[in-house]
């Protein structure tokens, strides 16, 4: 007959250990658009951190963009 490991670890975390790795979690993922109600939420949260990976990963959504829309206008002036 199979059976089944248990574990002793506790896997339980606290409040603020859940929220501050779930916002981390979501940033790295890129689940969270970098805009403004995911921007001003952290600010409100005031969780120091969360704002740190939000702006970088901001700052990245932005630089993106920018490479993007260069790309974009390059492609549109070889067609005029």
């Amino acid at each position: 007959m199979a059976t089944r490991k248990t574990t002793t670890k506790s896997t339980r975390k606290s409040a603020s250990a859940s929220r501050t790795s779930g916002a981390a979690a979501a940033i790295r993922s890129g689940a969270l658009p970098p805009y403004g109600v995911p921007i001003r939420a952290a600010i409100a949260r005031g969780d120091q951190r969360e704002m740190q990976a939000i702006g970088a990963a901001t700052r990245q959504h932005l630089k993106n963009v920018q490479s993007a829309l260069a790309k974009l206008e390059g492609a549109l002036g070889k067609k005029r």
